[in-house]
């Protein structure tokens, strides 16, 4: 879901404008445009392509349940632009013919861009925590036809994307160990929850989150985005509100947390995304990335490339 608020913050000036950018992660929705995306990447930093990541928009209203996600990836693939990748959405337990056939269509549909597929995990037991718009069942990871499915992923060469909660970090591990040739794409930091039971509970929340940040070292094929830190479900809401928002203020409460998932996986397992719309609750684009530079400032330059374009490069198939 996407917000509306505009925080109020200074303008800044443009860290390392020079620094190439792939955005590996926004959405569309009726509320911000193509036009809106255009706008924020051509605001100053060098965004050089971007990727779609599936957000329930302009489904197909009729025909087969399975294919009305493909009408997200039609609408998206003619919106031109920096656009180089599209990650929709597919029911990894629908039937064999079912996600086949979902599969096939996303891909000519996409004709190239078509990346992979989005399907989110995020599950907790408390209703009070944030919830994702799909609201997946617990246990999805354990599925067999949910396991299944993503084994159509692997064959087909396809990226699987997902969010958790941190609490879910060690069964995403055993999944993605049980699946060794598919590139797994943890969104969000790996979902350090701040809602609900958690709320008030950042630092032991964090403990245990990076202690599955940790579990995944040993597994090479699993890819963090660093981001969705405007979501108020992983950043308190009272620190999101505060005003003014600048992007010291940003990397200093984010920074020594970011740096631990560069520094666990290394700058080729790690890429930041902007998830706009839904982090400009947060900030203005260029500030986001203004705190992103800021907070890879201790890196080498070949790690800063990694981190802001290689990685997502790599990962999608995305060309220089």
């Amino acid at each position: 879901m996407s917000s509306t608020h505009e925080p109020e913050e200074p303008n800044e000036p443009i860290q390392d404008p020079d620094l190439p950018i792939v955005d590996p992660h926004h959405h569309l929705w009726p509320d911000y445009s193509i036009q809106d995306l255009h706008a924020d990447t051509r605001s100053g930093h060098n965004i050089v392509a971007t990727v779609f990541l599936e957000c329930s928009s302009n489904y197909y209203t009729e025909g087969p349940h399975h294919l009305r996600p493909v009408g997200e990836t039609v609408c998206q693939c003619g919106s031109g632009g920096m656009l180089s990748g599209i990650v929709g959405y597919a029911n990894l337990t629908w039937g064999v013919s079912e996600l086949a056939e979902a599969l096939d269509a996303h891909a000519e549909a996409g004709n190239g861009t078509f990346k992979g597929v989005r399907h989110t995990v995020a599950w907790d037991a408390n209703p009070g925590v944030f919830a994702s718009a799909h609201r997946p069942p617990p246990g999805l990871l354990l599925d067999s036809g949910f396991n299944r499915g993503a084994a159509e992923l692997a064959r087909r060469g396809l990226v699987y994307e997902t969010w958790t909660y941190f609490h879910q970090l060690p069964a995403l591990c055993d999944f993605a160990r049980a699946h060794p040739d598919l590139v797994v794409v943890l969104n969000h930091l790996g979902g350090p929850a701040a809602t609900g039971p958690y709320s008030g509970r950042r630092r032991e929340v964090l403990e245990e989150w990076r202690a599955g940040i940790k579990a995944l070292e040993d597994v090479p094929h699993v890819v963090m985005k660093l981001g969705g830190i405007g979501m108020p479900a992983f950043t308190p809401a009272e620190f999101i509100e505060s005003t003014p928002m600048t992007s010291a203020r940003i990397a200093k409460y984010w920074g020594p947390h970011i740096r631990y998932c560069i520094d666990t996986l290394g700058p080729e397992r790690c890429m930041f995304e902007s998830n706009f719309p839904v982090d400009r609750r947060l900030c203005k684009y260029v500030t986001l990335w203004n705190s992103f530079k800021l907070i890879a400032a201790p890196y080498t330059r070949s790690e800063r490339e990694s981190l802001f374009a290689g990685t997502a490069r790599r990962t999608y198939g995305i060309g220089s």
